[in-house]
């Protein structure tokens, strides 16, 4: 009985490092990564040994045991993880469910059949199924979930896997396990089957919380592109009056330039010129770039710019057809040149300056940016990028950055000495 125990104990820990591996995104290459899960197994296979086969007998031994190994467990979790929060800790606990789910099911096989092979087989095909079942129907949630950045996850959202998992000890394997009281088996499969509906709404309310999310800000982006062209229209407008006007008034410019002439005031003739040049250059309609929606968002900003009265030094290239969203490239610059401007906005005159160095092409993207800054940033220890002191719903601008960073497997750094701020995002295609 108690290698049946041993093994049993095993194939539960060896699919929940399988859930780890599959439905958390991983920080380190999937090498390594593996490296890790497999020895969160070996540690926690020891730990059984400990209360499974030298202190069978002590209640102590396998309270401290269990709680050492869900330690071990979901450290793990976080250690793999590319981030580490609240949502990691949440997928790390479901998987705990999922797996002690499982060992249920192949004990009450045991239980039934009096087999052990049958029901070591059993709990084999039981993991396995809501492996791949949970890989194929949850994993894309999970992972929009995971990778959301302005979906924030609640920390007492993990209260629900924490109480199931309690829920589930108790019931079936402390102080008395199901052997000793097989009524309880009836109530335990009905558990398991209200955690899965669980489940299912939970994660059917996250995704669609995650999709609310993405429309807000694609609404918002949205607005701002349409605002943006509403702009460059009545710009294209005032240009084509003040062209007509322009034209209208030549005539009397070019009789009034042969009088000049012919009475030799050339001084004034240049005077003329010059004013006949500049009407001419406040009427012309600055092009950015190629690409529509990156060319609205920086016309926008220098518009925003001009009114803060901040010098924008541009060096643009970027592409007419982008290999990248544009929606999204263009809300990442929105997003960088508005902190710019809120460090800025304060300062005298001449530091209110943004040096952007923006490059977008079929083979990189580059976006270096550089501004003005005295004063104390503070950068999140996890991510290295500035965090907002405003607390609560602020800071997104810079999530989603990263977030963008992320998707297109790029890199992005920034650092603040000597005065200046200073944020480089690269990516090669």
């Amino acid at each position: 009985m108690e290698y049946y125990k041993n093994i049993s104990y095993m194939i539960s820990h060896l699919f929940l490092m399988a859930f780890f591996y599959f439905f958390i995104m991983h920080r380190y290459t999937k090498r390594k990564t593996a490296v890790l899960c497999f020895f969160s197994f070996l540690i926690l296979c020891i730990l059984d040994c400990f209360k499974l086969n030298f202190f069978p007998d002590s209640n102590l031994c396998y309270v401290i045991v269990t709680v050492v190994q869900i330690l071990v467990t979901q450290l793990s979790g976080m250690l793999i993880s590319k981030q580490r929060n609240s949502k990691v800790l949440f997928i790390g606990l479901s998987a705990s469910n999922y797996v002690i789910a499982g060992s249920i099911a192949a004990c009450v096989l045991h239980i039934c059949t009096g087999s052990i092979p049958l029901s070591l087989v059993g709990s084999i095909a039981v993991h396995l199924f809501l492996l791949i079942f949970l890989y194929c129907r949850l994993r894309e949630i999970c992972f929009k979930y995971y990778e959301n950045e302005h979906l924030k996850g609640p920390w007492k959202l993990c209260l629900i896997p924490v109480f199931f998992y309690c829920s589930f000890c108790f019931i079936a394997f402390f102080p008395y396990t199901l052997y000793e009281y097989p009524n309880n088996i009836p109530g335990i499969l009905v558990f398991i089957l209200t955690m899965f509906v669980s489940y299912v709404i939970v994660l059917q309310y996250v995704e669609g919380e995650s999709i609310r999310n993405d429309m807000y800000w694609k609404n918002m982006l949205s607005e701002s592109y349409i605002r943006g062209l509403e702009r460059q229209y009545a710009l294209v407008e005032q240009s084509q009056k003040r062209l007509q006007i322009l034209r209208h008034d030549m005539r009397h410019y070019a009789e009034l330039i042969n009088t000049l002439l012919n009475q030799g005031e050339t001084a004034e003739i240049r005077n003329i010129v010059r004013h006949i040049t500049d009407v001419a250059d406040e009427s012309r309609v600055v092009t950015y770039c190629d690409n529509l929606v990156v060319n609205t968002i920086l016309a926008n900003t220098a518009e925003k710019a001009r009114s803060l009265a901040v010098e924008l030094k541009f060096k643009l290239r970027i592409e007419k057809e982008l290999p990248v969203n544009c929606y999204e490239f263009a809300a990442v610059l929105a997003n960088l040149f508005e902190n710019a401007f809120l460090c800025i906005k304060e300062y005298e005159k001449q530091n209110r300056y943004v040096d952007a160095k923006i490059h977008c092409t079929k083979e990189y993207l580059l976006i270096h940016m550089k501004n003005k800054c005295d004063r104390e940033v503070l950068f999140d220890s996890a991510t290295g990028l500035p965090k907002s002191k405003n607390g609560k719903n602020h800071g997104l601008g810079m999530q989603s950055v990263l977030s963008f960073s992320n998707r297109i497997g790029g890199t992005i750094g920034c650092y603040c000495e000597n005065g200046f701020f200073t944020i480089l995002l690269h990516a090669k295609f």
